[in-house]
């Protein structure tokens, strides 16, 4: 008794030694450059409504309730959720390779043959000379029982795979932080374009009105006779110019409202009468900041923590190949109970068996081999698509400041543009009216302003948009100074 405790307790020892450690690289996150030093945490904390949070600095409530319906509702948002309960699921799974399996068994089966050749045996107590009753032939058994089996994680296979299912599952929690993110700024940047377009709808509308008045009464000087046929003719192409490009505009923001109500998943009704509120009114962010450009903005970044994520997952599948090229050992055992019947006879009593098993790889001509090249090959591409996303990172950053700081730049000079071309107009419009100016000179002020106002517009929305990109690019998580 002595000596087989000195035995089990000395195969737990090793298993245990032997479990301690798992086959494969441990992995590391790779050195980078100086400027894309890296620091995983999830963008605002984690905490989504802080993503709310930040447009309502832009002083406009209708696009932060757009915002937040967008992130209700957003196909793209559910998606990305149900790939985390994907994940999550798969890495309980995997949890439970290392654990005993328990599976609990009952039966009762009969079954008959023709009963030929088979005689009970002589019963005790039986009058000799007496022949033994033939067996019908009937048997029954009915079975009770526990099985258990553990495959024992002896090199570390089941943890790897466990691991390489949590770096999983973390990326996926960034992936639907980075579908956040990306999902406000594109419903920002379509509200951004909604209300350029309806500032400029407004001035094509009043430009047309003017034109048409200007067609109507140039027209009844020409019946007149003091205007020359060919001017009229110019003022009324004009007029029609003028009001093509007006119901152009009016498209071109319908198709705008058009993909608002896919992003907010909002019925086209109350989305318009909840746009009503702003109409016309670009949003006006206040300053930002961010504490250092492009490490700690790329740090916020959640598809490149996605993307290192991964990577550790890759590194891990690497230990699962190798794992695979190992011996498996494994415990089963059963107990239960059975009772057995057959022509009048009866058994019954407690059964168990247990005993380990072992499986040894010998021949597989290489795969295994190659799947674990395979595994590493797979790394080396993630670790590419990381690098590259980091590098990617600091060019949109980089980017959207380039683009922020030209755009404020010329919205001075693009305002100021406006303005004088508009005086210009006003004084043509006034020499027509008393007969001193030319409808010539009118016309050319006219498309002057209208060329100014498209400019001034443009560049009022590219500096939004540019704030708005800077957002996406720096992944949604920093704060105002």
């Amino acid at each position: 008794m002595k000596k087989h405790l000195i035995n089990i307790t000395a195969s737990t020892l090793l298993i245990a030694l032997l479990a301690s450690c798992a086959v494969g690289p441990d992995y590391q996150r790779p050195p980078t450059n100086a400027h894309t030093a890296w620091v995983a945490p999830l963008p605002h904390d984690g905490k989504p409504a802080l993503l709310v949070n930040w447009w309502s600095q832009w002083d406009d409530t209708v696009l932060t309730e757009l915002i937040d319906n967008a992130m209700r509702e957003n196909t793209s948002v559910a998606q990305a959720a149900a790939r985390i309960a994907q994940s999550r699921a798969n890495y309980r799974s995997l949890t439970s390779l290392l654990f005993p399996a328990f599976t609990a068994n009952a039966s009762d089966i009969r079954s008959k043959g023709d009963g030929q050749g088979q005689t009970q045996s002589q019963p005790q107590g039986q009058p000799q000379g007496q022949q033994p009753t033939q067996s019908n032939g009937e048997q029954r058994i009915r079975n009770l029982s526990l099985d258990a089996a553990w495959e024992l994680d002896v090199v570390g296979g089941a943890r790897r795979g466990r691991e390489a299912a949590a770096q999983r599952l973390n990326a996926r929690e960034a992936d639907w932080h980075d579908a956040k993110v990306m999902i406000a700024g594109e419903v920002a940047m379509q509200y951004v374009n909604l209300r350029a377009c309806e500032i400029l709808l407004q001035g094509f509308a009043i430009d047309t009105r003017s034109r048409l008045e200007t067609a109507r009464l140039t027209n009844l000087k020409k019946d007149a006779g003091f205007e020359a046929p060919a001017n009229a003719a110019l003022v009324s192409a004009s007029a029609s110019e003028s009001n093509a490009r007006l119901i152009a505009q009016r498209a071109d923001c319908d198709v705008v409202v058009k993909t608002l109500v896919e992003l907010t998943a909002t019925s086209e009704p109350l989305l318009r009468a909840s746009l009503e509120k702003k109409r016309a009114v670009l949003p006006i962010p206040k300053s930002f900041a961010i504490n250092q450009i492009p490490a700690d903005a790329i740090s916020q970044r959640p598809d490149v923590a996605s993307a290192e994520r991964e990577l550790a997952a890759s590194m891990a599948d690497i230990g699962l190949a190798i794992a695979d090229r190992f011996p498996r050992i494994s415990l089963t055992g059963v107990i239960g109970y059975q009772q057995f019947s057959s022509g009048g006879v009866e058994s019954n009593g407690r059964t168990w068996r247990f005993g380990p098993a072992i499986t040894l790889p010998i021949f597989d001509a290489g795969r295994r081999a190659a799947n674990v090249d395979a595994a590493r090959a797979r790394y080396d591409e993630q670790l590419a698509a990381y690098k590259g996303k980091t590098l990617r990172a600091v060019r949109e950053v980089e980017e959207s400041l380039v683009r922020l700081d030209s755009a404020a730049k010329r919205e001075a000079d693009a305002n100021a543009a406006l303005n004088g071309y508009q005086q210009f107009l006003r004084a043509a419009e006034a020499k027509v009216k008393v007969g001193a100016g030319s409808l010539t000179e009118l016309e050319d002020a006219r498309r002057a302003v209208v060329a100014a106002q498209g400019t001034a517009v443009g560049v009022a929305r590219e500096r939004l948009t540019a704030w708005i990109s800077l957002y996406k690019a720096v992944g949604g998580g920093w704060t105002s100074s």
